[in-house]
């Protein structure tokens, strides 16, 4: 499978817990919104949005980045 940059944007910022949990992520704080930004294929992909549902946080979007990645 192929990587592709990620920014993933959540509801809110980030409590110490959360962020420890997602501390692989560049985190860029935003007013109301916390995005943050990785290389991910699929799986990985698919790995970070059930660590953001079992962390509780609201998804507000997921947009791939362009460009290629490595």
């Amino acid at each position: 499978m192929h990587a592709h940059r990620y920014r993933i944007t959540i509801e809110g910022a980030l409590g110490r817990t959360c962020r420890q949990a997602l501390e692989e992520f560049a985190m860029e704080p935003n007013g109301g919104h916390t995005a943050f930004i990785a290389d991910l294929d699929q799986a990985a992909l698919h790995g970070v949005l059930i660590r953001i549902r079992s962390l509780g946080l609201e998804l507000i979007e997921i947009a791939r980045m362009p460009g290629k990645v490595g």
